[in-house]
């Protein structure tokens, strides 16, 4: 099924020169030339149908899983976070637009005694990002739950496709090309409210015990290699703690980069690039990145 803009008056607001470290979790990074928070989904294919052909985009949830170099983004960011926030249930399917939070997505799905999406309460990100890397955790996957998704292309055509049209695995997933996710039904099980709010906490209290979750991070840096753990590595290459600027490796789970108020991008992606030669040259084994790097260094 296709669709194609129809209404050329846009209703978003445009910003320009817009701060980046505001909308990510490491709270690091320069501005981005400009930003868009589309008012729904139709606005936001009639605003993406007017740009250049070869605009460069960026799309941002909650940046939870993103840096963004201290030069910032010389392009256009769309903006998800507060917006495309629609979630909505019909029995056994949820219908969730791209920028909700999977947290509410869990809690949401808790409520209306559906079972199968507690492990979204682990995932400090936006439904969009959680398509988009097929983010985990806690044993779950995003897209074992997914029924079906809602595309966006360059030219604001909107598509509705099946899982079997995209590859994936392991915090990847390979799609059609410059197509981005609008929104996507989850398909659960019927279950107990009451149970699966007692799994959500007991998710969130897991996190809490063993991630640093009040400090500005990006969530997990690196995949974990098969058979193995990031942190684990990390750890055995003595790098807990280890410092560079404003960027540390956690004390708390070493698969965790944190930031202070004075920390560059610069800091935290040569602390990157220090972890996985250092893990590397100990351990054997070279740490591939959960993390995506986008922009321009100062």
């Amino acid at each position: 099924m296709m669709t194609a803009p129809s209404r050329p008056t846009l209703r978003g607001e445009l910003r320009m020169n817009e701060p980046l470290k505001r909308y990510n979790s490491w709270r690091v990074g320069g501005p981005a030339r400009q930003m868009y928070l589309p008012a729904d989904a139709q606005d936001l294919a009639d605003f993406l149908a007017a740009l250049p052909a070869d605009e460069p985009l960026l799309w941002l949830g909650l940046g939870s899983n993103l840096l963004i170099r201290d030069g910032g983004f010389r392009g256009t960011v769309i903006l998800l976070q507060g917006q495309l926030s629609r979630l909505r249930i019909e029995d056994l399917d949820v219908h969730v637009e791209a920028g909700v939070a999977c947290a509410k997505v869990a809690r949401e799905c808790a409520r209306a005694n559906l079972t199968g999406a507690a492990f979204l309460a682990g995932i400090p990100g936006t439904m969009g990002g959680a398509l988009a890397m097929n983010a985990g955790a806690f044993g779950g996957e995003t897209w074992s739950i997914v029924g079906a998704v809602t595309t966006l292309d360059r030219a604001g055509v909107v598509r509705e496709r099946d899982p079997s049209d995209f590859q994936v695995a392991y915090r990847e997933v390979v799609g059609p090309r410059e197509e981005w996710f609008l929104a996507c039904r989850l398909h659960l099980a019927r279950g107990d409210a009451a149970a699966e709010q007692a799994a959500i906490r007991a998710l969130l209290e897991r996190r809490a015990a063993t991630q640093p979750t009040g400090l500005p991070s990006c969530g997990s840096t690196f995949r974990n290699p098969p058979g193995d753990h990031a942190a684990r590595l990390i750890e055995a290459s003595g790098l807990k703690g280890y410092r560079i600027g404003g960027a540390e490796v956690s004390t708390k789970h070493a698969n965790f980069l944190i930031t202070t108020a004075q920390a560059s991008a610069a800091d935290v992606e040569n602390l990157i690039a220090y972890v996985r030669a250092e893990v590397q040259r100990q351990q054997g084994v070279m740490l591939q990145t959960e993390v995506h790097m986008v922009g321009e260094p100062a």
